[in-house]
């Protein structure tokens, strides 16, 4: 049908050959949000709820889009989507419930606004990064396309967040795999108070898909007719040749970033352009030209919904506040795992500790068939240091993935993949290099049960170490970065027997773990290792000797440096505690050790200053203090970078240093 405008209208809609019952439903699921923003900035005047980030004008395009997708597909919302909320029919309680910080919403006061997701309704909240959702929704889309469902996903942003890397990660990502992930953009001309012209150069985001073989288009984001029908189109084509779209939305923001930041900095000029397409409005009159809606069935209309808003306002507020409860608090940081127990059987033979991280990790493979490897050139190749030779073999490039070179996209996809209920473990070709993925580790792998709920089922792997001579950038052992975070689990095995258990264990675990190798064991280190699948305990240190002189305490390379230190001096009778995993930490083990002995000396291969050792020295010294006949001491590499030369890097390490402080503390 012919398009129909009004002078009452700013805005050409289409009937697109949609039926007067389809542009009343989209008139109607645009109102609701709308209204319950109306209400909520009431709400905040009035001190009832903390902040809010207004998506009056943008209704149409959280509307269009949700009502374009189906019901069991997942859609990863921003501040301004309220309609994607709406649009899976949440009850309302539930989200006043969420802002008010209350038990009903969906992250048990501790987190706000729309920082949630919730499987139920197929919705995953973001986090304030802004960017780790893009790669999250193409873990979700893999999972999809693994699976062979037919299904999209659609994940949002604005236009600020496309400066962001994970944006071109993501994209990229999509592009060379092929997901099925619609990806959209708000452009609403500001990021904060920052506008377009000082955030980005090109005429158009939606160009900058081509710079990834990413088909795109542009669509009139307050036009609520062309957002459903262009977007339930590419949804449906999506479903059938599974790939990437790139949507941008021109848009404008009438309220400030969120409410406290005003609007000053938009010219009146332009604030009084963008009213006169408000797309609730320009809709309503669409519709009474086009005899679908009288003034009357509009009032009855909006009278029901803040009816609907009104009683469930009032049952969100007549309940009580979060009772506080540290146990609960605690218990939520991890999901609770049950480590199933194969105990090591059945012949043995010996291997290297590399061999051992590759048993385990193919024997897992076999075990979970929904287990994806993903990493740089570790197909075909088989990873730089040959660990995953032969996997493509046998498990296909579907499960065996390499990646482009984009840590922090890859850890979001696997953390999508954890959504769909799927396994992964990602390698860091070198740990130093998970600084390129810090940002979602910490902040959405480590926090995302603790918030609301659902697990990150992620391994990363994690080569790392000196004595190798390959300097600064590729000798890191960083595991102090993930030891103080909680809700990731750090496991750092020194033989292969351990490591092949434990990384194991780690796969079982559906908790994010940090999985540390150290590099100069890979090829050094033999041990007799049963040939069949096994696990061991993450949390369990290891006691390796035993005596009533000293406790040693170290893990990783420290071990064996200590070890060799005990085989030339027999006469140190000395309690070698292997710690194996740092988080959760065998408190229990370490404890028993130094009340027995009195003395503890703890080794790491990291630099003192912040550093495990540090913590576990502290914690001695509070728990333990009466049994101590000397200060509790530590000993680290230098407080410096890992230098290159030999003679350099023998130096930053504390082996020499271990042994010269051992003998003080025995004297002292």
């Amino acid at each position: 049908m012919e398009s129909r405008i009004s002078q009452n209208q700013a805005i050409n809609f289409n009937r697109n050959n949609l039926s007067g019952e389809q542009l009343i439903f989209l008139y109607q699921a645009m109102l609701k949000p709308r209204l319950i923003e109306e209400k909520m900035l009431i709400l905040l005047r009035q001190g009832r709820i903390s902040k809010w980030f207004s998506g009056i004008g943008q209704e149409a395009i959280a509307t269009g889009v949700t009502m374009a997708m189906n019901d069991d597909e997942y859609i990863l919302p921003m501040h301004r989507n309220l309609g994607v909320f709406t649009g899976r029919k949440i009850p309302l309680y539930r989200l006043f419930s969420q802002w008010q910080g209350k038990a009903s919403g969906f992250t048990k006061g501790r987190d706000r606004s729309f920082h949630f997701g919730t499987q139920e309704f197929k919705i995953i909240g973001m986090i304030s990064h802004l960017g780790p959702q893009l790669g999250v929704a193409d873990g979700i889309a893999l999972a999809h396309k693994l699976k062979n469902e037919k299904k999209i996903t659609a994940v949002f942003t604005g236009e600020g967040g496309t400066s962001e890397g994970d944006f071109h990660e993501a994209l990229n990502i999509a592009s060379v795999w092929d997901l099925p992930v619609l990806f959209c953009i708000e452009n609403n001309g500001y990021g904060l108070s920052t506008p377009t012209s000082e955030q980005f150069r090109c005429e158009h985001l939606a160009d900058r898909g081509k710079g990834y073989g990413v088909e795109s288009y542009i669509i009139d984001g307050n036009n609520i007719t062309e957002v459903y029908t262009k977007i339930s189109a590419l949804a449906e084509s999506m479903r059938e040749d599974p790939r990437p779209v790139l949507v941008e939305f021109k848009t404008f923001r009438m309220r400030g970033h969120e409410e406290a930041s005003g609007t000053k900095y938009v010219p009146n000029e332009l604030m009084e352009e963008w009213a006169q397409k408000d797309p609730i409005e320009n809709y309503r009159s669409f519709l009474i030209s086009e005899g679908l809606l009288k003034e009357e069935e509009d009032k009855q209309y909006r009278d029901t919904i803040k009816a609907e808003i009104d009683e469930h306002l009032q049952k969100a507020s007549a309940e009580p506040g979060i009772e506080v409860n540290q146990t609960n608090e605690l218990n939520d940081v991890y999901q609770v795992f049950q480590n199933q127990k194969f105990d090591p059987k059945g012949k043995t033979e010996e291997i290297r500790f590399i061999d051992a991280v590759s048993q385990g990790l193919r024997q897992s493979m076999q075990r979970h068939e929904d287990l994806v490897i993903m990493g740089q050139d570790i197909a075909e190749y088989g990873g730089v240091f040959k660990i995953t030779e032969g996997f493509v073999e046998d498990f296909g490039k579907e499960r065996v993935r390499n990646t482009p070179i984009c840590e922090s996209g890859i850890v979001e996809t696997a953390m999508g993949l954890s959504v769909k209920g799927m396994k992964s473990v990602v390698e860091m070709q070198f740990s130093d290099f998970v600084s390129s993925g810090f940002n979602p580790i910490v902040n959405y792998l480590a926090k995302v049960h603790y918030r609301w709920g659902q697990n990150a089922d992620v391994v990363i792997r994690m080569p790392c170490g000196a004595g190798v001579g390959a300097g600064p950038f590729h000798s890191q052992t960083n595991e102090a970065w993930f030891t103080k975070t909680p809700g990731l689990k750090v496991v750092y095995p020194a033989f292969p027997f351990d490591a092949k258990g434990l990384l194991a264990s780690a796969i079982n675990d559906p908790n994010p773990v940090m999985f540390f190798e150290h590099k100069a064991l890979y090829r050094s280190i033999r041990q007799e290792v049963p040939t069949e699948y096994y696990t061991l305990p993450l949390g369990k240190a290891a006691l390796l000797k035993e005596g009533k002189e000293v406790t040693i305490i170290s893990y990783g390379a420290g071990v064996h440096w200590a070890l060799e230190t005990l085989e030339e001096q027999p006469d140190i009778k000395a309690d070698l505690l292997d710690l194996r995993s740092l988080e959760p930490l065998d408190v229990e083990a370490i404890y028993a050790s130094v009340k027995k002995t009195g003395k503890v000396i703890i080794l790491q291969e990291d630099s003192i200053f912040g550093g495990i050792a540090s913590d576990i020295a502290a914690m001695i010294s509070e728990e333990c203090f009466k049994y101590l006949d000397a200060p509790v001491k530590r000993v680290g590499s230098l407080q410096t970078p890992v230098p290159f030369s030999k003679a350099l890097e023998e130096e930053y390490l504390p082996k020499q240093r271990f042994r010269t402080a051992l003998q003080q503390l025995l004297e002292y």
